[in-house]
């Protein structure tokens, strides 16, 4: 907010320069709080620790495997039934 009060009084580029911002930066600040006030210059995400992520990553790499694992197994399965049933129709 401090910002954009302070591009309107000294001007957009010295203010960006200063802050070390990028004009579309910049102008979707200024989009937000058009459109939303206050609330939409909130941040809105959070940082995720880093070993959480890890974490998050680890698990989604296991669920694939179980996933692969299973998917062998059904397939084994229904070979084994379709050879069994060959086998008893001879």
């Amino acid at each position: 907010m401090s910002i954009l009060k302070e591009a309107e009084t000294h001007g957009v580029t010295p203010t960006i320069r200063k802050h070390g911002i990028f004009y579309a930066t910049y102008y979707n600040w200024k989009e937000k709080f058009n459109l939303e006030g206050t609330e939409g210059l909130k941040v809105t995400h959070k940082r995720i620790d880093p070993e959480l992520k890890a974490l998050q990553i680890e698990n989604q790499r296991l669920k694939q495997i179980i996933a692969e694992k299973e998917l062998a197994l059904q397939i084994k399965e229904e070979l084994l039934k379709k050879t069994s049933q060959r086998k008893m129709t001879k």
